[in-house]
């Protein structure tokens, strides 16, 4: 199946910890178990999924609102990044969203059309959320159980939001205009925030800390999808 990630796992190296395990940066507070099969994605693909992204909660990981697709289309297109990986992993990754043990997400492939919203459990990244097939495999992403009109949205801490325009920068090469763009209209999201997440780049660039310093890493097989 193709795993559509729109927010912090935009990053590969960050994704990479939910199968290998490992802390995705020095700034999070959280060590991932990681899967049971730690073998890399088959492939990676650049993909809009014709939902809207917002953020809203707070995370005990990242201290600040983490980003969500809103259940209904929407004409506001989210940039992602859609790995290919096996079911079992795809529940372990859920299971780790969700600071549970792994279970079966009980759901065949038959139910994996375009458009499904279903709730595998309470957490917040447990209601999954379908948006197409790509050469037959599902592309199936998770979000709240809420929708936008339903909550507040709420700011992004910083190192969050480096982590995700690490990501796009990674995959869909957006340059700095394009992403503030990008990035302000997602409810939550202030331009001041991205201003904040971008500097941290650039000190990890030139190798003072920060996101998207020594360590990380920009895969192979990336192509735009489609």
């Amino acid at each position: 199946m193709w795993y559509a990630a729109y927010g912090s796992n935009l990053s590969a190296s960050r994704f990479g910890c939910y199968l290998a395990g490992g802390r995705p940066h020095a700034s999070a507070a959280r060590v991932y178990p990681g899967a049971r099969d730690p073998a890399s994605p088959r492939a990676t693909r650049a993909v809009e999924l014709p939902r809207r992204l917002y953020f809203a909660g707070a995370s005990q990981v990242w201290g600040g609102a983490t980003a969500f697709l809103d259940h209904a289309p929407g004409v506001t297109p989210t940039r992602a990044r859609a790995y290919l990986v096996t079911w079992d992993q795809f529940e372990d990754l859920v299971a780790q969203e969700s600071h549970r043990p792994t279970a079966p997400v009980p759901l065949a492939d038959a139910d994996l059309q375009e458009g499904l919203v279903a709730a595998v459990g309470p957490g917040r990244y447990e209601t999954l959320l379908c948006v197409g097939r790509h050469e037959g495999v599902p592309v199936v992403t998770f979000t709240a159980p809420w929708s936008l009109a339903e909550v507040v949205p709420a700011a992004p801490a910083p190192g969050y939001l480096a982590m995700l325009i690490a990501g796009l920068r990674e995959l869909h090469q957006m340059a700095d205009a394009e992403l503030r763009r990008y990035l302000v209209v997602a409810p939550g999201c202030l331009p001041g925030l991205v201003d904040e997440a971008l500097a941290q780049l650039a000190a990890g660039e030139r190798g003072v800390g920060g996101v998207g310093g020594a360590g990380a890493t920009t895969p192979g097989h990336d192509a735009p999808w489609p």
